[in-house]
């Protein structure tokens, strides 16, 4: 059973933090699915992964291709079946089975955004008032402290 990790955004853009949580997700060998609805932040994501440098390629590719089963990282609005980490976006909804299916679940939100806020925290008491773990993440003076945690 995973957990879902809710990462308040402020100090460093989706663009930046993302790449760095999808690498870690692959070094430990899990399949990503990058859950973002909006046509244009999958292209903008898409994008930006392809920016990094050589020895940190992330291979990927945007749903609706026809290779979006053999992709390790796949970025769009798909079912979570078969992946191992689901990084919701934007908005994105997550859901109990998904988190319990994943070994994690991850909700990245503008920290600076009230309707991004607000949603994150009803996205926070669904998932915990139906059991799932979850830690609650914000950057702090650029680093990343724990906020909250329920197990």
């Amino acid at each position: 059973m995973g957990a879902a990790y809710f990462y308040q955004l402020k100090d460093s853009p989706l663009d930046v933090t993302l790449p760095m949580l999808v690498g870690k997700a692959r070094e430990a060998g899990w399949r990503v699915l990058i859950r973002a609805v909006n046509p244009n932040l999958c292209a903008r994501l898409d994008e930006v992964l392809w920016q990094g440098s050589e020895a940190a390629f992330l291979p990927h590719g945007v749903a609706g291709g026809p290779h979006d089963a053999d992709q390790p990282i796949l970025i769009g609005d798909a079912p979570a079946t078969g992946f191992d980490c689901v990084i919701c976006v934007d908005g994105a909804e997550l859901t109990q089975a998904e988190v319990d299916g994943a070994e994690r679940a991850c909700v990245l939100f503008d920290g600076w955004d009230e309707a991004a806020l607000s949603h994150a925290r009803s996205q926070w008491k669904t998932l915990t008032d139906a059991g799932c773990a979850a830690q609650y993440w914000a950057q702090e003076d650029g680093r990343w402290a724990m906020k909250a945690q329920k197990s």
